[in-house]
């Protein structure tokens, strides 16, 4: 009998040992990430629990902005073409949905899913207009915060948003696989390449950079000359030029490069957002 006590004891879920262990009461977000890092040390929750519970806080801090598929990356249909000539378009592209433009890139009319396409295959009917299968579109503006994004998309039915800028101009797109893959990670297919992205593009002039990316392959996109005698990764340049570890959303300049910090708890320095362009002199 004892030992079926102890065995249930052991049998405990994580979430109620998780409990117990923050019984202090985290007084703020830095607090409780503080908190996984120790519950993944004393084996209550492991790597991969941690790294998602901290990408949901993570998305309670972050903007539309900062995930964005930008416009000049977004793949669009125009709606005035044939179906027929769009169809080539849309193969290479491989997407599962497109934004459906009217007069030029800012009048964004619609979504077209190109599953809405596979019934035509085996019809016998007229091929209809691309305005005829097109779905509604949804925008949001640049600084909706990712968390109210993503309850949005989960209440709508939605998986993907037309993004909007302060003068009303479409400033890019968002799909709720971009703010899943801020939670759990890169959801990779078998049309994604093998390797994760390093750097990506935010928009023409910020772009979001992994703290482990080689100083190396830093220099060869943005075509600086950053020394890799002392450290091998941009984080490690980036902490040093701190001093100390940096928490989240303190920034640095260096050059003529801002970095932000997006992503870091207590033991490391995960993901940086990293401008480039004029900008503001620090003595003004």
């Amino acid at each position: 009998m004892n030992d079926d006590r102890k065995l249930e004891s052991e049998e405990r879920s994580w979430l109620d040992r998780l409990a117990h262990f923050i019984s202090g009461e985290p007084q703020n977000k830095s607090d409780l990430e503080g908190v996984l890092s120790l519950a993944e040390e004393h084996e209550i929750i492991d790597e991969d629990a941690r790294k998602i519970m901290e990408g949901a806080l993570l998305v309670t801090d972050m903007q539309v902005r900062d995930i964005m598929i930008p416009r000049a990356q977004m793949v669009v249909i125009d709606s005035d073409q044939p179906l027929q000539d769009a169809l080539p378009q849309i193969i290479q592209a491989g997407h599962s949905r497109y934004p459906v433009i009217g007069d030029g890139i800012d009048d964004v009319i619609g979504i077209l899913l190109a599953k809405d396409l596979l019934p035509l295959i085996q019809t016998d009917r007229e091929v209809p207009r691309i305005t005829e299968l097109m779905r509604p579109v949804i925008a949001v503006p640049e600084s909706k915060r990712l968390n109210v994004l993503l309850r949005e998309f989960r209440q709508n039915r939605n998986h993907m948003a037309i993004v909007i800028d302060e003068y009303g101009g479409i400033a890019g797109l968002i799909t709720i696989e971009d703010v899943l893959e801020e939670i759990v990670g890169e959801i990779e297919d078998e049309t994604d390449v093998e390797e994760g992205q390093l750097i990506r593009p935010v928009n023409d002039t910020s772009f979001m950079v992994e703290a482990l990316t080689p100083i190396d392959d830093f220099n060869e996109f943005f075509g600086t000359t950053f020394s890799d005698e002392e450290f091998d990764t941009i984080g490690g340049l980036v902490i040093n030029a701190f001093g100390q570890l940096p928490t989240r959303n303190q920034s640095i300049r260096l050059d003529q490069f801002e970095f932000k910090v997006i992503h870091a708890d207590e033991r490391r320095l995960t993901r940086l957002r990293v401008t480039t362009g004029d900008l503001p002199n620090p003595s003004d």
